[in-house]
């Protein structure tokens, strides 16, 4: 062994079953780390994320969640949503702080790059719009709508709400309804608090970033769900009830 060198800690990647007693050794100290890819889609929140990486790296979701809380007091859309490729066998405090680390040197050069300065509550307030855009928008094209949506109500002193708000951590998933738009007392509940919630709602791509610095140049200031889950939106109360009225009756008749 140490005629060929120092074996490398973690999983590494022997390419072969069968090898001779010599080659293994040269495989020891010569191989390539075992990588393994793990994607963090846009919208997704960190306990989804971490649950799914929990599960496909064998390690302590809570382990990954306690690291996270560690690094960062912002509770999500830290992690930008990507693919990443990362050796098997790293443990729970490496791989989050790999993440966590790389994402916000990211974001302070995306911040450099747009603003020519990084201040990170003025970055992470337009993280937070973004990450509801990413919930809310059903395209591409829609996010610079929902985008105008969202600052044309903050300039009006209106509250956003938006279901993507209460889209947060394990509910991630979950339909809103009624009933949890009343029982919900946290900070994501935009039907209830004033301004952009403090933390971002989840993970976001770049488009729906760009969105929420750059709005559509529109007046719009309500939006509703029409045909194929894209958005009907509109300036004033009464456009917006008959657009939902419409939208109704399009559901009802399969229209």
């Amino acid at each position: 062994m140490r005629f060929f060198g120092s074996p490398q800690s973690g999983w590494i990647n022997m390419e072969k079953t069968e090898l001779s007693r010599g080659d293994f050794l040269y495989k020891l100290t010569h191989s390539k780390a075992a990588l393994i890819k793990i994607t963090l889609i846009p919208g997704e929140t960190k306990e989804i994320f971490f649950s799914n990486v929990a599960k496909n790296m064998h390690l302590n979701y809570k382990k990954l969640i306690s690291e996270y809380d560690k690094l960062t007091n912002i509770k999500d859309g830290v992690i930008l949503a990507d693919t990443y490729t990362v050796p098997i066998g790293m443990s729970e405090r490496h791989l989050v702080n790999y993440l966590v680390y790389n994402s916000l040197y990211k974001h302070k050069k995306l911040s450099e790059k747009i603003f020519g300065v990084y201040d990170e509550k003025k970055w992470f307030w337009y993280v937070s719009i973004a990450s509801i855009i990413q919930k809310e928008a059903a395209n591409k094209k829609e996010m610079p709508l929902i985008s105008a949506v969202i600052h044309n109500r903050l300039k009006k002193h209106m509250k956003l709400q938006m279901d993507g708000s209460l889209k947060y951590g394990i509910y991630s998933h979950e339909k809103i309804s009624a009933s949890r738009i009343r029982s919900d007392n946290s900070l994501y509940n935009t039907y209830k608090i004033k301004g952009v919630p403090l933390y971002p709602v989840c993970s976001i791509s770049m488009d729906a970033l760009k969105a929420a610095i750059f709005p559509a140049k529109k007046e719009y200031l309500y939006f509703v769900k029409g045909k194929n889950k894209t958005h009907l939106f509109s300036n004033t109360y009464k456009v917006h009830l008959q657009n939902i009225k419409n939208s109704r009756y399009n559901i009802r008749n399969n229209k």
